[in-house]
């Protein structure tokens, strides 16, 4: 066993979905083409002022009562100053000493249970453009589309002791975030991204140990794995004698190792002063009334709601609202089809396969949650088999075909009719009097040669459970 804790604080930059930018009435989309979305405003020219974005003011605030923080009715703005190519201004207008939402909590599940992850603060602030390094053309450009996009920045207190409960926070936020539909909580695009503040300690030291920042960290097992190479490469420092250099380092993917980037910077280096250009910003009452009345129900809460109304276990009613658009899903096929549990089997195990194979969402589903619930009425009745209904799962799912209609056109259709089958099954126990002899002689195994060869005579239509009904009171 180590020796050592792992001490984690993660800062999350969300990308807000408005339209306009924070500060001005630029696009805010994603994938134009370079340079399309850019103003006198974002692209930082002399003499140009900057006017908040109510919504961002919104969406900030709306994730601070999520979150259960203190929502600081008078904010103020700030300028973080800094040189980068990206960065026209010179500095980024971001928020420092009063940001607009303070003192939060995430509610996380852990190996050991339940566990509270402090928030620090919340921060309203805009993104600086993007480098592009051409090893081809021998030459750096710059993209200011992304400057100027709206941001909150999500501050975590070092609360988390292993990557596992890293990951477990950053899935928690990212499912309140778009349960709130303020952020589309795209990794790979750059509008749900962290950096991880990792260090080391002995067990029972109080003080915090010399903290590195991970940066380039894109999805959640990059998080998991990056984590957990530096903690390694911390402690080996320390039990050879050498000090952790505070410092910021970019994970590398394909070696899957950490490597320095330069030094990390403290508060005092961004020289931080309120920003002149924008008063500061007071919120009222009725706004704050208003934003909270308009919170939908949260994940926690839904998935308690969940194994309550629905009798899932508390895993399954986690996993099932998860995502948003799983949730609703799962909701509108239960409505479809009253019986959540075996509604809830085919989503955690086909349907959360195929979005886990394609990358895609539940809102993306070619077949309807009615139409899932026709498939397992379809199942659950006898029409066709359990066999059957997995069989043709995916050709509805690429399709989006009417399940009904896809098993008469395939001739899936089993027969349940007793009466229908049971000249099949006196016609297979005729022709098997040896078989049958062995059977009443004490070989019960042979009731599967039987339930065979009546599948065989019926070319599989038969329901197997009415076939073994049958057989049973035939064979006594």
């Amino acid at each position: 066993m180590t020796r050592y804790e792992t001490v984690i604080g993660l800062e999350v930059h969300a990308q807000l979905k408005t339209r306009s930018k924070i500060f001005c009435s630029c696009s805010t989309q994603f994938g134009a083409e370079p340079n399309e979305n850019v103003c006198p405003v974002c692209s930082g020219m002399p003499g140009v002022l900057p006017v908040l974005n109510r919504k961002v003011v919104e969406y900030a605030a709306k994730m601070g009562l999520a979150i259960d923080s203190h929502i600081n009715m008078k904010s103020v703005f700030a300028r973080k100053n800094y040189f980068y190519p990206d960065l026209p201004k010179g500095y980024q207008t971001s928020q420092f000493e009063l940001p607009i939402c303070e003192f939060g909590h995430v509610d996380i599940v852990t190996a050991k249970g339940p566990k509270r992850v402090g928030v620090t603060r919340i921060h309203m602030e805009e993104d600086a453009g993007k480098n592009i390094h051409s090893v081809q053309d021998n030459a750096s450009y710059v993209d200011l589309n992304r400057s100027c996009v709206p941001l909150i920045e999500i501050v975590s207190e070092p609360d988390m002791r292993n990557a596992e409960e890293a990951v477990a926070y950053l899935k928690a936020l990212r499912s309140i975030l778009v349960y709130l539909d303020i952020c589309d909580g795209n990794m790979e695009e750059g509008s749900f991204r962290c950096d991880a503040n990792v260090s080391v300690r002995p067990f029972g030291q109080e003080a915090f140990g010399t903290r590195a920042e991970l940066k380039n960290l894109n999805s959640f097992k990059h998080v998991q794995k990056a984590i957990d190479y530096e903690v390694e490469r911390q402690i080996d420092l320390v039990e050879d004698g050498e000090k952790v250099v505070q410092e910021t380092r970019l994970y590398d993917a394909a070696k899957g190792t950490t490597h320095s980037m330069r030094g990390k910077e403290e508060a005092h280096d961004y020289r931080y002063f309120p920003c002149p250009d924008l008063v500061p910003l007071v919120l009222e009452q009725a706004w704050l009334d208003q934003w909270r009345a308009e919170l939908p129900e949260l994940p926690k809460a839904r998935g308690q709601r969940f194994a309550a109304q629905y009798g899932l276990s508390v895993d399954d009613a986690v996993l099932l609202t998860a995502e948003r658009d799983l949730a609703e899903y799962f909701e509108a096929a239960v409505g479809a089809y009253g019986e959540p549990k075996k509604i809830a089997n085919w989503i955690m195990t086909d349907i959360l396969r195929e979005l886990n194979q394609t990358g895609g969402r539940a809102a993306d589903l070619k077949l309807s949650p009615q139409s899932l619930a026709t498939l397992v009425r379809l199942v659950e009745e006898g029409s066709i088999s359990a066999k059957s209904g997995k069989d043709i799962l995916p050709e509805l799912l690429a399709t989006g075909d009417d399940p009904e209609a896809l098993v008469k056109a395939k001739g899936l259709v089993q027969i349940s009719d007793t009466s229908a089958l049971e000249a099949d099954v006196d016609a297979v126990l005729a022709e098997n009097p040896k078989e049958l002899a062995d059977f009443r002689a004490g070989k019960t195994k042979l009731m599967g040669f039987f339930v065979g060869q009546i599948m065989r005579r019926t070319k599989g239509q038969a329901n197997p459970a009415v076939v073994n009904q049958l057989l049973a009171e035939k064979l006594k």
